[in-house]
């Protein structure tokens, strides 16, 4: 365990931030498999959440299930990120998380998102006008610099503990790197062993033993998962018992379609009808990944037009496997490959619509 602030993160593993993924619904399934220290919210806008568009109310929403919870704000401006800071203290929320490693080009050309780690002074001036605009734990997500020209999170790192930022999540990998190649551990590593506050790593954990390397290799208080979760949802129980026992449980096919099953079910009950198809489309083409016939059942639902064609795909599917005796056998986790490079790149909320002329 390790504590931010005043909040105890126990287990020290973390469901990370994935824009379009982790919401109330996911965070809450993962929360009840067991295992997980902490969540974090999709990046919210603070654009948004000032302007009072409404967008983001289901980014910010959470339960009391998942505390301890991290609510991540994205912006540029100084003033609009501590009035959004503000409003996620008063929402209730554990702690609230400031995005600067977000990649993706519908952030970055606002300002916001990794782009920060190109302003240092504009980032400085985010950290005082946050930290001056609430008392819950401030933490800050980074990846290691914007190109491997531009390596500098021990900078940022020292900015943030100067600023009154209470702890830190780094990914390996630059802005430039996207989800690209080998995350860089040896920068998480220099940077926990310079830092005054807590530091949590990030990238490249699809395995329990990729989470104890990590916490052995580079001496970080917590470690962050985030796509290996996506296919897996038991991936953060499976490391707390491997770090506990040196085995980590197994999950069967069975258990496998019965998460399957249910969890798209509450989707579809918490989702809007309108959006409710496309979103269990996305996340049951994650949730599929590493199935025996994954590939043709990815086909059979992207191809269902309504939510009740998605699930006679699904459990004929289920029930074929069923058929062949095969539903017992251990379920064997996609690999790294197959977990897709970048699931966040269309799942952010483009804020220049609906905004004021300048």
């Amino acid at each position: 365990m390790f504590k931010i602030k005043d909040v105890v993160i126990d287990p020290p593993f973390v469901l990370a931030p994935v824009a379009g993924h982790t919401d109330s619904v996911f965070r809450r399934a993962v929360k009840d498999l067991g295992g997980c220290g902490l969540v974090v919210s999709e990046l919210a806008s603070t654009e948004g959440m000032t302007r009072g568009q409404g967008r983001t109310d289901h980014i910010t929403r959470f339960a009391e299930g998942e505390r301890p919870v991290a609510i991540q704000i994205f912006g540029a401006d100084p003033a609009r990120m501590a009035e959004s800071a503000a409003m996620v203290e008063a929402m209730g929320a554990d702690i609230v998380d400031i995005n600067c490693g977000c990649p993706v080009k519908k952030v970055v050309r606002q300002g916001g998102g990794s782009r920060l780690l190109r302003d240092l002074p504009l980032l400085e001036r985010i950290f005082r006008a946050v930290r001056g605009a609430i008392r819950i734990p401030l933490t800050v997500k980074i990846r290691s610099g914007w190109d491997h020209d531009s390596i500098n999170a021990l900078e940022v790192l020292r900015l943030a503990e100067d600023c009154g930022v209470d702890a830190l999540a780094i990914h390996g990998r630059t802005r430039s790197d996207f989800f690209s190649g080998k995350a860089d551990w040896g920068v998480i590593a220099e940077v926990k062993t310079r830092a005054r506050i807590p530091v949590m790593g990030n990238g490249d954990v699809f395995t329990p033993e990729d989470a104890a390397r990590m916490l052995r290799e580079t001496g970080v208080d917590g470690v962050m998962m985030g796509r290996g979760v996506l296919s897996n949802p038991w991936l953060i129980r499976q490391c707390r018992d491997y770090m506990a026992s040196g085995k980590a449980g197994t999950v069967s096919l069975r258990e496998r379609m019965e998460f399957m099953s249910a969890f798209l079910g509450r989707v579809c009950a918490e989702v809007p009808p309108p959006v409710a198809l496309g979103k269990i489309k996305k996340v049951g083409g994650y949730l599929s990944k590493g199935l025996p016939g994954g590939s043709r059942l990815r086909g059979e639902m992207h191809a269902a037009r309504t939510t009740a064609e998605f699930f006679e795909a699904l459990e004929g599917h289920f029930a074929a496997l069923e058929g062949a005796g095969g539903l017992d056998q251990p379920f064997a986790p996609a690999t790294p490959a197959e977990q897709g490079g970048h699931p966040d790149a269309d799942e952010v909320e483009d804020d220049h619509r609906g905004r004021p002329p300048e």
